[in-house]
């Protein structure tokens, strides 16, 4: 697929007609493409959109996806966001435009997202033994000589239901040991004996091609820095005795690859460790957090925390909800709550009222428990709070929040919407 046809996918979201698929969006916008919306530039507040609402800040955005591009060059890290975090493809072209080497993702049907709106390079941080998968992404290598797809492989038993479904397949298809991050921990070949029994697996068949190692280090238990530094140093190490008994069969690179979005510092500081090897490394980051950041978990997490002098991230999301009830001076219910918010992690945190176009603080307001469909708040005598206000809520978690929208609004820090993104979970 070439940078152009890759395009067409991409212009043809915006052909896509607004109806009650797409909830917060103006219903007087039915019938409307999603360009033609757009380029209203409605306001967030004035033109028509319903509450519940979520909307991506297009300036927060813009510096969360330059300031990881900046952050990559400047520690000679490639880099792979994962995809599963938004689900958007148009997020994943700015990323790419932003430098990033590809997407990481998680599952079939999200490389076969990625692979219809034009994604070259993919990888995949799990094991794949799904053959009818296997089959379908083999096809791909084939029909596509600029596809690149790697894979994880942490089992013997995994490199055979490979094998098996990749018969008769032309293009190998690149795989690398995954080396777990401990005892108890998730995925990966718990040891280096074992990493060893499943590179000689790879090595056994036709179909299958080791090109590197990696693994996940936000899996480390009990994760601090000595922790997680002593285990990528076990991944690097591993690195290198692969290469010097001569595993490698990649023509161009060695993939050494980690990186979750709470410990990105410590991955670049041993990357920058990995020892002279027989091929140039690709030191692979796969942080995917980072594109929208968020007011909880990852606002606590990020290691730009540790190292501040690299800049900051900034919460790109906020949900507009709506004061639907106030039946004490205690209490108040909005209407949004688990099919909008994510709170897997933290629940969601208030943050600004809007009353008659002015905003201020939500000052004694705070977010209890979440229903289907209502935020219970709690408030205090100094909460100025009415039917009818408009709540913004900050949210932990982008990864359960993207994917409870399909369609959201890029607004400009007016409320100018600019742009909608386009989610596929």
């Amino acid at each position: 697929m070439t940078a152009d046809t890759a395009a067409e996918p991409l212009a043809r979201l915006a052909t896509e007609r607004v109806d009650h698929r797409f909830k917060g969006l103006p219903p007087d916008a039915d019938g409307l493409t999603v360009g033609e919306l757009a380029a209203q530039r409605r306001n967030l507040f004035t033109g028509g959109f319903a509450t519940p609402v979520l909307a991506l800040s297009a300036e927060r955005l813009e510096h969360n996806l330059k300031l990881m591009e900046t952050y990559a060059a400047r520690h000679g890290l490639a880099f792979a966001p994962h995809g599963k975090t938004s689900m958007a493809p148009q997020l994943f072209r700015r990323q790419i435009e932003h430098g990033a080497w590809g997407i990481t993702l998680a599952v079939p049907h999200q490389v076969r997202v990625a692979r219809a709106f034009g994604t070259r390079r993919v990888f995949l941080a799990n094991e794949l033994v799904d053959a009818a998968a296997l089959r379908w992404i083999s096809a791909e290598l084939d029909a596509d000589p600029d596809f690149r797809f790697v894979c994880y492989v942490d089992s013997v038993r995994g490199v055979e239901l490979m094998d098996t479904a990749l018969s008769g397949a032309g293009r190998p298809l690149d795989v690398v040991v995954e080396l777990a991050a401990g005892e108890g921990a998730r995925t990966g070949a718990r040891t280096e004996a074992e990493c060893a029994a499943v590179a000689d697996a790879v090595a056994a068949t036709r179909t299958l091609r080791l090109v590197g190692v990696a693994g996940y280090e936000g899996e480390v238990p009990q994760a601090d820095t000595e922790r997680v530094t002593a285990w990528l140093r076990r991944l690097v190490a591993l690195a290198a005795d692969f290469d010097q008994a001569g595993r490698f069969t990649g023509p161009d690179e060695i993939v050494v690859s980690a990186g979750g979005s709470a410990w990105f510092d410590t991955v670049a500081d041993v990357f920058a460790q990995i020892p002279e090897l027989s091929r140039p490394a690709l030191k692979l980051l796969r942080s995917g957090a980072y594109v929208s950041h968020d007011d909880g978990h990852y606002r606590k997490l990020t290691p730009f925390n540790r190292v501040p002098e690299e800049g900051a991230l900034e919460p790109a999301f906020r949900l507009w909800a709506q004061v639907v009830s106030r039946p004490s001076a205690e209490q108040a219910f909005l209407n949004a709550g688990k099919r909008d918010a994510a709170y897997d992690l933290d629940l969601p945190f208030a943050q600004v009222v809007r009353r008659d176009g002015a905003e201020r603080p939500a000052t004694g307001v705070a977010v209890t428990a979440l229903s289907d469909q209502h935020a219970w708040l709690s408030t205090t005598p100094e909460a100025d709070l009415q039917v009818g206000d408009w709540v913004g809520l900050g949210l932990s978690h982008p990864c359960t929040s993207f994917d409870k929208w399909q369609l959201i609004p890029v607004a400009e820090a007016d409320g100018t919407v600019v742009d909608y993104v386009r989610t596929f979970f």
